[in-house]
């Protein structure tokens, strides 16, 4: 199975550059929104997407999009994490092994996540059941040789609101409801023992 990961940033506020057709008397504009002091919500959060390409049962060519949010910045402990869950949604599709595609991010090359890799791939084999992950890093600043990209600015246009600011919940939802997804709790982070 090839998988290429990223991860994006859910605004409340951003807006993405649309085209749009309108009545010639008629403008079309995105407000500009901004949040009221008392709203101590984030204004975007972060999420972790694995795009999935695999041949099905019977041979023809499957795509799945997996998606996960977390609080706060994608870090190596977030990213461990995500693949975890998403080896795990794989294994329950019946396949072994992830030729992950992903880019440079420090998080995705850092000791803490290569090691872990490294360590969940020695289980795998160990065990007999799993799946192993090859990684395999993307040129540098080359964003559209990963697939999962025109998803993310596709699914932005389509959970936009013109004139009204969204509620976190309220993106969570259109973002898990444009991909045809589940709703997933966030991705948990183990607490830092000092």
């Amino acid at each position: 199975m090839i998988g290429f990961e990223d991860e994006t940033w859910w605004s409340r506020l951003a807006r993405p550059s649309l085209h749009s057709w309108t009545d010639s008397d008629q403008n079309l504009r995105l407000v500009e929104l901004s949040v009221p002091k008392e709203d101590k919500t984030p204004k975007a959060l972060a999420c972790y997407g694995l795009l999935l390409r695999f041949q099905g049962e019977n041979g023809e060519p499957c795509e799945q999009i997996k998606l996960r949010f977390v609080e706060g910045q994608p870090v190596s402990m977030a990213t461990k994490a995500f693949l975890e869950w998403g080896c795990e949604k794989i294994e329950e599709l019946g396949k072994k092994t992830l030729l992950l595609i992903w880019d440079n991010a420090t998080w995705h090359k850092s000791q803490a996540v290569e090691k872990w890799i490294g360590e969940h791939n020695q289980q795998v084999k160990q065990e007999r059941q799993g799946v192993r992950i090859v990684s395999c890093l993307l040129p540098k600043k080359s964003p559209w040789l990963n697939p999962i990209e025109p998803h993310w600015v596709h699914g932005k246009r389509q959970i936009v609101e013109p004139d009204r600011l969204l509620t976190l919940q309220e993106v969570v939802d259109r973002v898990y409801d444009y991909f045809g997804l589940p709703n997933q709790d966030y991705l948990t982070l183990p607490e830092l023992v000092s």
